[in-house]
Protein backbone atom coordinates (compact mmCIF):
# COMPACT_ATOMS: atom_id res chain seq x y z
CA UNK A 1 0.00 0.00 0.00
CA UNK A 2 1.67 3.70 -0.68
CA UNK A 3 1.45 5.61 2.13
CA UNK A 4 2.42 9.21 2.70
CA UNK A 5 1.84 12.46 4.30
CA UNK A 6 0.96 16.34 3.06
CA UNK A 7 4.47 17.98 3.38
CA UNK A 8 5.73 21.51 2.18
CA UNK A 9 5.93 21.78 -1.22
CA UNK A 10 9.81 23.10 -1.34
CA UNK A 11 11.20 19.72 -1.37
CA UNK A 12 8.76 17.14 -1.41
CA UNK A 13 10.43 14.18 -2.45
CA UNK A 14 13.16 15.07 0.40
CA UNK A 15 9.77 15.04 2.83
CA UNK A 16 9.06 11.72 1.63
CA UNK A 17 12.42 10.55 2.64
CA UNK A 18 12.88 12.52 6.29
CA UNK A 19 9.08 10.26 6.73
CA UNK A 20 9.65 6.90 4.62
CA UNK A 21 7.00 7.68 2.77
CA UNK A 22 6.26 6.62 -0.61
CA UNK A 23 3.50 8.85 -1.53
CA UNK A 24 3.85 12.92 -0.94
CA UNK A 25 0.12 15.20 -1.33
CA UNK A 26 0.98 19.10 -1.29
CA UNK A 27 -0.54 22.53 -2.86
CA UNK A 28 1.04 24.03 -5.70
CA UNK A 29 0.04 27.59 -4.81
CA UNK A 30 -1.08 29.49 -1.33
CA UNK A 31 -4.21 27.50 -0.59
CA UNK A 32 -6.10 30.44 0.77
CA UNK A 33 -5.17 32.58 -1.96
CA UNK A 34 -6.30 32.93 -5.37
CA UNK A 35 -2.61 32.97 -7.38
CA UNK A 36 -2.13 30.27 -10.36
CA UNK A 37 0.18 27.90 -9.52
CA UNK A 38 3.68 28.59 -11.53
CA UNK A 39 5.67 26.08 -13.27
CA UNK A 40 8.36 23.55 -10.80
CA UNK A 41 11.80 23.28 -11.46
CA UNK A 42 11.76 19.61 -9.89
CA UNK A 43 8.68 18.76 -12.55
CA UNK A 44 11.32 16.50 -14.17
CA UNK A 45 12.14 15.01 -10.65
CA UNK A 46 8.75 14.78 -9.33
CA UNK A 47 7.84 12.79 -12.84
CA UNK A 48 10.73 10.31 -12.58
CA UNK A 49 10.32 9.64 -8.87
CA UNK A 50 9.37 6.50 -7.51
CA UNK A 51 7.12 8.98 -4.91
CA UNK A 52 3.83 8.73 -5.76
CA UNK A 53 2.86 12.54 -5.92
CA UNK A 54 -1.16 14.23 -4.77
CA UNK A 55 -1.90 17.75 -5.27
CA UNK A 56 -4.40 19.30 -3.18
CA UNK A 57 -6.30 22.44 -4.43
CA UNK A 58 -6.89 25.35 -2.76
CA UNK A 59 -9.21 25.57 -0.35
CA UNK A 60 -10.85 28.87 -1.64
CA UNK A 61 -12.38 27.05 -4.80
CA UNK A 62 -15.77 26.58 -4.79
CA UNK A 63 -17.83 25.62 -7.52
CA UNK A 64 -20.74 24.60 -6.02
CA UNK A 65 -21.53 28.20 -4.93
CA UNK A 66 -24.50 30.35 -6.18
CA UNK A 67 -21.91 33.27 -6.40
CA UNK A 68 -20.30 33.75 -9.57
CA UNK A 69 -17.68 35.79 -8.04
CA UNK A 70 -16.34 32.69 -6.34
CA UNK A 71 -17.81 30.40 -8.72
CA UNK A 72 -16.45 31.14 -11.88
CA UNK A 73 -13.06 31.91 -11.10
CA UNK A 74 -12.96 29.01 -9.01
CA UNK A 75 -13.60 26.58 -12.14
CA UNK A 76 -10.46 28.40 -14.07
CA UNK A 77 -8.48 28.13 -11.40
CA UNK A 78 -9.49 24.46 -10.68
CA UNK A 79 -8.34 23.59 -14.83
CA UNK A 80 -5.21 25.42 -14.00
CA UNK A 81 -4.30 23.86 -10.63
CA UNK A 82 -5.13 20.16 -12.78
CA UNK A 83 -3.00 21.27 -15.76
CA UNK A 84 -0.05 22.41 -13.06
CA UNK A 85 -0.59 18.80 -11.20
CA UNK A 86 -0.44 17.18 -14.55
CA UNK A 87 2.84 18.83 -15.16
CA UNK A 88 4.50 17.09 -12.11
CA UNK A 89 3.33 13.66 -12.58
CA UNK A 90 0.45 13.83 -9.97
CA UNK A 91 -1.55 10.67 -9.40
CA UNK A 92 -4.84 13.23 -8.42
CA UNK A 93 -5.68 16.47 -7.68
CA UNK A 94 -7.55 16.72 -4.35
CA UNK A 95 -10.74 19.44 -4.14
CA UNK A 96 -13.35 19.89 -1.28
CA UNK A 97 -16.60 19.46 -2.40
CA UNK A 98 -17.72 23.12 -1.13
CA UNK A 99 -21.39 24.51 -0.52
CA UNK A 100 -24.02 26.96 -1.17
CA UNK A 101 -24.71 30.23 0.53
CA UNK A 102 -27.32 29.56 3.64
CA UNK A 103 -31.02 30.21 2.17
CA UNK A 104 -29.75 28.67 -0.90
CA UNK A 105 -31.44 25.67 -2.73
CA UNK A 106 -28.70 22.67 -2.42
CA UNK A 107 -29.43 21.78 -5.72
CA UNK A 108 -27.81 25.14 -7.51
CA UNK A 109 -24.72 23.45 -6.10
CA UNK A 110 -25.12 19.88 -7.08
CA UNK A 111 -25.71 21.61 -10.84
CA UNK A 112 -23.08 24.18 -11.02
CA UNK A 113 -20.90 21.19 -10.45
CA UNK A 114 -21.88 19.60 -13.64
CA UNK A 115 -21.60 23.12 -15.39
CA UNK A 116 -18.45 23.31 -13.94
CA UNK A 117 -17.27 19.67 -15.18
CA UNK A 118 -18.99 20.67 -18.26
CA UNK A 119 -16.53 23.76 -18.43
CA UNK A 120 -13.71 22.00 -17.97
CA UNK A 121 -14.61 19.33 -20.65
CA UNK A 122 -15.28 22.01 -22.93
CA UNK A 123 -11.25 23.68 -22.10
CA UNK A 124 -9.72 20.50 -22.63
CA UNK A 125 -10.56 18.15 -19.61
CA UNK A 126 -8.67 16.71 -17.14
CA UNK A 127 -5.88 14.82 -17.79
CA UNK A 128 -5.58 13.59 -14.26
CA UNK A 129 -7.97 12.30 -11.96
CA UNK A 130 -9.65 14.97 -9.85
CA UNK A 131 -10.88 13.38 -6.52
CA UNK A 132 -13.97 15.05 -4.95
CA UNK A 133 -12.96 15.23 -0.87
CA UNK A 134 -15.66 14.92 1.10
CA UNK A 135 -16.05 18.15 3.94
CA UNK A 136 -16.39 18.28 8.17
CA UNK A 137 -18.57 21.24 8.44
CA UNK A 138 -21.48 22.95 7.13
CA UNK A 139 -24.91 22.43 6.96
CA UNK A 140 -25.15 23.41 2.82
CA UNK A 141 -22.10 21.13 1.91
CA UNK A 142 -21.79 18.89 -1.31
CA UNK A 143 -20.13 16.14 0.25
CA UNK A 144 -20.75 16.40 4.14
CA UNK A 145 -23.20 13.63 4.27
CA UNK A 146 -23.55 10.82 2.22
CA UNK A 147 -27.52 11.66 1.07
CA UNK A 148 -25.47 14.75 -0.04
CA UNK A 149 -22.70 12.79 -1.74
CA UNK A 150 -25.08 10.83 -3.44
CA UNK A 151 -26.90 14.13 -4.85
CA UNK A 152 -23.45 15.55 -5.50
CA UNK A 153 -22.68 12.11 -7.48
CA UNK A 154 -25.66 11.90 -9.49
CA UNK A 155 -24.58 15.32 -11.02
CA UNK A 156 -21.16 14.40 -11.82
CA UNK A 157 -21.49 10.84 -12.80
CA UNK A 158 -21.23 11.44 -16.44
CA UNK A 159 -17.53 12.77 -15.81
CA UNK A 160 -14.61 10.53 -14.97
CA UNK A 161 -14.55 11.97 -11.39
CA UNK A 162 -13.10 10.12 -8.42
CA UNK A 163 -13.46 9.80 -4.44
CA UNK A 164 -10.97 10.59 -1.55
CA UNK A 165 -12.30 9.71 2.08
CA UNK A 166 -11.08 11.73 4.65
CA UNK A 167 -11.46 9.49 7.75
CA UNK A 168 -11.96 12.96 10.44
CA UNK A 169 -13.94 14.67 8.06
CA UNK A 170 -16.34 12.45 7.63
CA UNK A 171 -16.99 11.52 11.72
CA UNK A 172 -16.88 15.34 12.62
CA UNK A 173 -19.49 15.49 9.83
CA UNK A 174 -21.94 12.99 11.52
CA UNK A 175 -21.01 9.80 9.39
CA UNK A 176 -20.43 6.52 10.99
CA UNK A 177 -16.89 5.44 10.31
CA UNK A 178 -18.20 1.68 10.52
CA UNK A 179 -19.02 0.16 7.10
CA UNK A 180 -18.32 4.06 5.72
CA UNK A 181 -16.72 2.22 3.16
CA UNK A 182 -19.12 -0.15 1.53
CA UNK A 183 -21.63 3.00 2.08
CA UNK A 184 -19.81 5.20 0.00
CA UNK A 185 -19.11 3.01 -2.92
CA UNK A 186 -22.51 2.10 -2.98
CA UNK A 187 -22.62 6.03 -4.05
CA UNK A 188 -19.73 6.70 -5.56
CA UNK A 189 -18.44 2.86 -6.54
CA UNK A 190 -14.44 3.62 -5.56
CA UNK A 191 -12.47 4.95 -3.41
CA UNK A 192 -9.20 6.45 -4.77
CA UNK A 193 -7.52 7.59 -1.68
CA UNK A 194 -7.69 8.31 1.87
CA UNK A 195 -6.92 10.99 3.96
CA UNK A 196 -6.11 9.13 7.34
CA UNK A 197 -7.01 11.80 10.08
CA UNK A 198 -7.94 11.27 13.50
CA UNK A 199 -10.20 14.10 15.14
CA UNK A 200 -9.49 16.30 18.08
CA UNK A 201 -13.27 17.02 18.02
CA UNK A 202 -16.38 14.77 19.21
CA UNK A 203 -18.39 13.07 16.76
CA UNK A 204 -20.75 15.22 14.52
CA UNK A 205 -19.10 18.42 15.78
CA UNK A 206 -18.37 19.54 12.37
CA UNK A 207 -14.96 20.80 13.40
CA UNK A 208 -11.98 20.27 11.03
CA UNK A 209 -9.11 19.53 13.15
CA UNK A 210 -6.97 16.73 13.01
CA UNK A 211 -5.01 14.82 15.32
CA UNK A 212 -2.60 12.06 14.57
CA UNK A 213 -3.57 8.30 14.01
CA UNK A 214 -3.12 7.02 17.45
CA UNK A 215 -4.71 10.15 19.41
CA UNK A 216 -7.86 11.65 19.20
CA UNK A 217 -11.30 10.58 19.93
CA UNK A 218 -11.32 7.78 17.05
CA UNK A 219 -10.94 4.69 18.16
CA UNK A 220 -7.20 4.05 16.00
CA UNK A 221 -8.66 0.14 15.39
CA UNK A 222 -11.31 1.71 13.69
CA UNK A 223 -9.40 4.14 11.32
CA UNK A 224 -6.93 1.13 10.47
CA UNK A 225 -10.39 -0.83 9.40
CA UNK A 226 -11.62 2.09 7.09
CA UNK A 227 -8.55 2.07 5.31
CA UNK A 228 -8.22 -1.88 4.94
CA UNK A 229 -11.65 -1.72 3.60
CA UNK A 230 -10.89 1.14 1.23
CA UNK A 231 -7.97 -0.69 -0.16
CA UNK A 232 -6.80 2.98 -1.77
CA UNK A 233 -3.67 4.88 -1.08
CA UNK A 234 -3.48 7.07 2.01
CA UNK A 235 -2.21 10.67 2.85
CA UNK A 236 -1.53 11.28 6.55
CA UNK A 237 -2.53 15.28 7.64
CA UNK A 238 -1.55 14.87 10.95
CA UNK A 239 0.30 17.55 12.92
CA UNK A 240 3.73 17.04 14.19
CA UNK A 241 6.27 17.54 11.38
CA UNK A 242 8.45 14.61 10.43
CA UNK A 243 8.06 13.15 13.64
CA UNK A 244 4.91 12.89 14.06
CA UNK A 245 3.93 12.55 10.15
CA UNK A 246 6.39 9.49 10.14
CA UNK A 247 5.07 8.11 13.64
CA UNK A 248 1.86 7.90 11.81
CA UNK A 249 3.18 6.43 8.63
CA UNK A 250 5.09 3.28 11.03
CA UNK A 251 1.92 3.33 13.27
CA UNK A 252 -0.21 2.80 10.18
CA UNK A 253 1.88 0.39 8.00
CA UNK A 254 2.71 -1.78 11.03
CA UNK A 255 -1.39 -1.81 11.84
CA UNK A 256 -1.91 -3.28 8.32
CA UNK A 257 1.03 -5.85 8.21
CA UNK A 258 -0.58 -7.25 11.36
CA UNK A 259 1.57 -6.09 14.01
CA UNK A 260 1.31 -4.01 17.16
CA UNK A 261 2.10 -0.66 15.81
CA UNK A 262 3.10 0.51 19.37
CA UNK A 263 4.87 4.17 19.05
Amino acid sequence: MRIGAHVDPTDPLAEATARAANAVQFFLADPQGWQAPQPRADAAALNDAEVDVYVHAPYVINVATGNNRIRIPSRKLLLAHAKAATAIGAKGLVVHGGHVNAGDDPAIGFDNWRKALSYATESGGFELPLLIENTAGGQNACARRLDALARLWDAVGDYEVGFCLDTCHAYAGGEELLGLVDRVKAITGRVDLVHANNSKDRFGSGRDRHDNLPGGTIDPELLVAVIRAADAPVIVETPGGVEGQGSDIAFLRGQLDGKTGAR
